[in-house]
């Protein structure tokens, strides 16, 4: 199993209220091989608040089935100028960075 982390930066006071579209139904729980997405937000940063969103796949293989997908690229699409985040197009989002890791261990109660 692995898991791929998107550690996105956002401005302030914008990760709680874009995390629910992280987890909403969609075409992503029909691909092989899923296994389920987490939202983790902090807000303990002064300069912006972070989402990690965690999605579990049996492989890498499954997920890069995902990746190249026209679900994915649609599911990915960003509004257009003007469009979704105020007048003029400003995105709330600072930044990204994925993280592909294997899951080498659990524990649970």
């Amino acid at each position: 199993m692995i898991t791929v982390t998107n550690r996105i930066k956002v401005k302030k006071g914008f990760a709680e209220m874009m995390a629910p579209k992280f987890v909403q139904p969609g075409p992503l729980q029909q691909f092989e091989g899923f296994q389920k997405v987490e939202v983790l937000v902090s807000t303990q940063f002064e300069e912006y608040d972070e989402m990690s969103v965690v999605m579990y796949w049996d492989s890498k293989e499954s997920f890069s089935v995902w990746r190249e997908s026209d679900a994915f690229k649609e599911s990915h699409k960003r509004p257009s100028e003007g469009q979704g985040h105020g007048e003029q197009g400003d995105s709330p989002m600072l930044g990204s960075e994925i993280i592909i890791a294997e899951v080498a261990g659990t524990i649970s109660k």
